[in-house]
């Protein structure tokens, strides 16, 4: 009895786990879909923040934020933070800011688990019309 228990509680956590936007995600480019970053998205005093962990080109492993403003100009990209601040609201986590490394720019941003293993991001300017969105990948 003890082993059917045990590996039914094993597969909710799992299925609960996968529904979350927690964990670690894979950035993909637009042109080529291969992974050029791992983002970790964390929760910390009920808000979600997200930082680079991981950067596939070895060329760009010691990358600074040179266009950032403020105390991350000049900064290694590996390691900061590009997500801060989210908070939930209802499917959706927004009232945060997201940070686009390669050109210094913070935008509002909002996001949503479109399914376990895509998150969407939407960074914009005033309002969510006018803005870009982008999609990252569970890691698996």
């Amino acid at each position: 009895m003890k082993k059917p228990l045990f590996i039914l509680l094993l597969i909710i956590s799992t299925s609960i786990n996968a529904q979350t936007i927690f964990g670690k995600w894979e950035n993909r480019d637009e042109e080529t879909n291969k992974v050029d970053s791992v983002i970790e998205v964390y929760q910390k005093n009920g808000k979600a923040y997200a930082k680079i962990i991981e950067i596939t080109d070895k060329s760009r492993q010691e990358a600074l934020c040179d266009k950032c403003k403020g105390n991350r100009k000049n900064n290694l990209i590996l390691g900061m933070n590009i997500l801060t601040g989210l908070k939930k609201d209802g499917k959706e986590w927004n009232g945060g800011k997201i940070l686009d490394p390669k050109n210094g720019k913070e935008y509002k941003c909002y996001i949503q688990l479109e399914n376990s293993n895509k998150l969407k991001i939407r960074g914009y300017y005033g309002i969510a019309a006018f803005g870009r969105t982008a999609y990252w990948f569970r890691k698996k």
